[in-house]
């Protein structure tokens, strides 16, 4: 099959070359411009099926190029942006784009995007097009989205595409590292906000002292230092979707400012007399348990009634072994373009090294490993044992063996001990204990053991 033509128009030289050898090693035939002009000339001498541009060129106006590639060819174009840029990315896709890449790129999204975009014909773009093509209540998960294969992945992935056409707050629960932020964005995109702003918050790295200026804005003079008026992150929101990153670390005086304003859809500024009208969806996510805190009076249970009213428990790496190589090959595939590397898989004694590792810090661990490990490893070779850190290079799994379980009075000890030699695995915990994994979830509710 003949080869498509791939066109680049990236002024940062040293991005567009990562990307030229990457989708050049894929099979594309890659041209590059570094501007608007020289983009022209290349549209004129070669036949071009997809243009990759990025959103603001030095030589034209924002999004100037896509009607210019409307009118010198036939080839689909592809917006390239930061996050900061989502407005304008909005607005790319009702002239015509067929859609963009959020910088910094995932490997695997470009080709789906790539595929998508070659596999799409396009029209001519007129003022009656004016709902964007990401608007969407598709109920398939994004592709920027890596699904697992493992049963707690699967579990994960019905309950996202459950939710996330619906307008319900959801509450993401899962240990630091685990991705819940990623999961937050799949659910705004799967939603019929998904061509609005999505406006992640840590709540944990607001000062205590600004927090309702962040959240809510001010206007100019309301107090020392307000120099000029600012939006809040409610307004920011507005239309689309507010998450809120470890929501359990808020000020007990900001849960109340925030509970009025999710039951009233409405803030008001510091140094407003006015309110304002905000229409947004709120996801939050935790990595403590809020029902504990709220019974300990230091998270309101009426907020957690509002946050909580979906749901979504995030498996541990550890309790999905099996999507392991899923997630290491999607990371190679992104370190080898942020670094420029071209590193070709795993070799097998390096997957087996981390399957026996207990990965406490979850996908982000993982990621910085295999960045690492990318980083120190030979181009077209795969990923060595010895580029991975000591501590996971002699990490030893457990070889103790258990006595049989033969009564209920040793079966609660039996089983307990089990689950701590294996960090809570409970297909290891089961194996150890020479019982299938559904014998020992019944046995884990007959004798109510804590499954955290």
């Amino acid at each position: 099959m003949k080869s498509k033509h791939i066109l680049i128009v990236e002024d940062d030289i040293s991005f567009s070359n990562l990307l030229e050898t990457f989708l050049t090693k894929k099979g594309f035939q890659v041209h590059i411009a570094a501007s608007f002009e020289q983009a022209k000339k290349e549209l004129l001498q070669h036949k071009i099926d997809l243009v990759l541009s990025d959103m603001r060129l030095p030589d034209s106006n924002d999004l100037e190029i896509i009607p210019a590639v409307k009118k010198e060819s036939n080839a689909s174009i592809v917006m390239m942006t930061s996050y900061a840029e989502i407005n304008l990315a909005v607005n790319a896709i009702k002239l015509g784009a067929i859609d963009y890449l959020e910088k910094p790129i995932q490997p695997t999204v470009l080709l789906s995007v790539i595929e998508k975009a070659l596999n799409t014909k396009t029209t001519p773009t007129t003022a009656k097009q004016n709902s964007p093509a990401k608007e969407s209540t598709a109920t398939t998960l994004p592709s920027k989205f890596i699904k697992g294969t493992s049963p707690a992945s699967k579990k994960l992935h019905e309950y996202i595409e459950l939710v996330a056409p619906t307008p319900m707050s959801v509450l993401i629960i899962g240990e630091s590292g685990t991705g819940k932020e990623n999961i937050a964005k799949t659910i705004h995109d799967l939603s019929s906000r998904s061509n609005k702003p999505f406006v992640p918050v840590d709540c944990g790295a607001i000062p205590k002292e600004i927090a309702s200026s962040e959240f809510f804005g001010h206007i100019k003079g309301s107090f020392t230092g307000a120099l000029s008026d600012k939006k809040g992150h409610f307004s920011t929101a507005n239309g689309g979707t507010l998450f809120l990153d470890e929501i359990g670390n808020l000020s007990y005086e900001l849960q109340v400012q925030l509970l009025r304003a999710i039951q009233e859809r409405k803030i008001r500024p510091i140094g407003s007399q006015t309110e304002i009208n905000v229409d947004i969806r709120i996801i939050a996510a935790t990595n403590s348990d809020l029902t504990k805190e709220a019974e300990k009076g230091n998270f309101r249970e009426d907020l957690l009634h509002r946050l909580n009213e979906f749901s979504i428990l995030v498996p541990s790496l550890k309790d999905r072994h099996e999507d392991l190589s899923l997630f290491a090959n999607s990371f190679i595939e992104k370190s080898n373009i942020d670094l420029g590397k071209n590193c070709i898989g795993l070799d097998d004694e390096t997957h087996e090294a981390l399957k026996k590792y207990n990965w406490p810090g979850n996908l982000r661990e993982l990621q910085n490993v295999i960045k690492r490990a990318v980083l120190l490893s030979t181009n077209n070779q795969p990923i060595h044992v010895n580029t991975l850190p000591e501590h996971i290079k002699s990490f030893k799994t457990t070889t103790e063996t258990l006595p049989p379980l033969q009564s209920s009075e040793n079966e609660t000890v039996l089983i307990e001990r089990a689950l701590k030699l294996t960090n809570g695995n409970k297909a290891k915990a089961a194996k150890l204990l020479k019982i299938d994994r559904k014998t020992l979830y019944n046995k884990l509710k007959r004798y109510n053991i804590n499954l955290n």
